[in-house]
């Protein structure tokens, strides 16, 4: 009878710990997995308040450059793409990342070439509600820098620690996937050459 106990109490020990194991270790990667999303929120965020600024900064821009119609269209199509583009945080795939950050690629590069019409119009350059606008513009592009790197800090310790054994075991079991990464844009290793012609 005292094995029968005995035996009872080692079976209850070693099923209390790989209870508290599995537990520790699924709640580890739900608060991580949430905190991804957390941070996929925050990128969100800041692109959101970038689309929020351009309606703005094309109706000023507008009311001295009237006859740079195609580059102020270019911009707001741009920006009707880039908020077109949904991407939740539970399907953050390296496809649908990709495909968001094309989207907003695009915007940033009708954004560049509307900063350079600026350039011919000194009396806009000089416009407080453009000079508020542009500032505010690129302390959303900072803020996107940085959001995109805290977003990629938490997607890599995720990544890490459902990659580890035995959590790889818990983490296929659950059903947790590796969460994709922003990544650099195609040649941007290279520096771009600057001529002065």
């Amino acid at each position: 009878m005292k094995k029968t106990w005995i035996i009872l109490a080692v079976i209850a020990v070693v099923v209390l710990v790989m209870y508290s194991s599995v537990k520790g270790t699924y709640n580890t990667m739900v608060t991580m997995d949430e905190g991804v999303s957390g941070s996929w929120a925050q990128v969100e965020n800041v692109y959101q308040r970038r689309a929020d600024l351009i309606p703005n900064l094309v109706n000023t821009v507008k009311g001295y450059a009237t006859h740079e119609r195609e580059t102020l269209e270019g911009v707001i199509e741009a920006r009707s793409k880039a908020t077109s583009v949904n991407l939740k945080a539970d399907n953050l795939s390296p496809e649908s990342l990709q495909q968001f950050q094309q989207a907003q690629d695009g915007l940033s590069s009708a954004l560049s070439r509307l900063m350079v019409v600026v350039e011919r119009y000194p009396d806009l350059k000089a416009n407080q509600n453009f000079q508020d606008l542009q500032a505010q513009l690129e302390g959303t592009e900072n803020r996107i820098t940085v959001e995109r790197k805290k977003f990629n800090e938490s997607a890599q310790a995720f990544n890490t620690y459902i990659r580890k054994f035995p959590k790889n075991i818990y983490a296929n079991m659950f059903g947790f996937e590796k969460k994709a990464y922003f990544a650099a844009e195609q040649g941007a290793e290279k520096a771009p050459e600057v001529s002065f012609d």
